[in-house]
């Protein structure tokens, strides 16, 4: 059994980490707000309980059990999610926080029948995949909402702005996950776009358009 701040850190790790490649101390103690000598005191108790390698001045990356010790957080975290959403009526913008403090509950079988419960959901309500009990999980190819060719079109799969705000500005807007999205045109001046969200036209921001992704048809 891990510790709240424990697993905070290993799910800190698991999203700074690419591939093999070691996370700097001081990109951890960015994502947790915290001091670069509390993160290093952090990574040797990781090291201890083989959940990560830690090389001094250089920085972690997490071991195989450190992986799935992270994707397991995850699972429970965007299973709360959806839960939360689906049954309790929460909307999107509401949920992280809750399911922040709701992913630290220490039962397998609690996690599992949720899950159950859910009818095995492949995704949260922000597009994000949720892992199975082994781990696993969906994948497929999205791209930016800018990356498109103008006159090209996909499905809304995911945001990569979960702030409050702005998922009550996508509200605002009734930009949702699994609408019909086209880009129309790209404004040279400053990147905003002129989009058809399910069949109606609107311009949205530079900063909207680099947060949202989509699916190719």
């Amino acid at each position: 059994m891990h510790s709240i701040s424990e697993e905070n850190y290993i799910k800190a790790i698991y999203h700074l980490q690419e591939g093999q490649a070691l996370v700097s101390t001081n990109d951890i103690a960015g994502r947790m707000k915290t001091k670069a000598s509390s993160v290093t005191d952090m990574l040797k108790k990781l090291a201890d309980k083989n959940l990560a390698e830690y090389i001094p001045y250089k920085g972690a990356r997490l071991t195989e059990s450190g992986v799935q010790c992270a994707n397991q957080i995850i699972r429970k975290h965007r299973l709360w999610e959806v839960f939360l959403v689906e049954k309790l009526n929460f909307s999107w913008d509401e949920v992280h926080e809750i399911a922040e403090q709701l992913e630290h509950i220490q039962s397998p079988k609690l996690t599992n029948e949720l899950d159950k419960f859910l009818n095995y959901p492949k995704h949260d309500p922000h597009g994000d995949p949720i892992p199975d009990s082994k781990g696993n999980y969906e994948k497929y190819t999205q791209v930016a909402l800018g990356d498109l060719e103008i006159g090209q079109q996909g499905v809304l799969t995911g945001v990569v702005n979960t702030s409050r705000d702005f998922l009550r500005y996508l509200d605002k807007h009734e930009i949702n996950l699994g609408a019909q999205i086209q880009l129309l045109e790209i404004e040279e001046f400053d990147g905003s776009c002129r989009v058809k969200s399910d069949g109606r036209e609107l311009y949205i921001s530079k900063q909207t358009v680099e947060s949202l992704f989509v699916k190719i048809k």
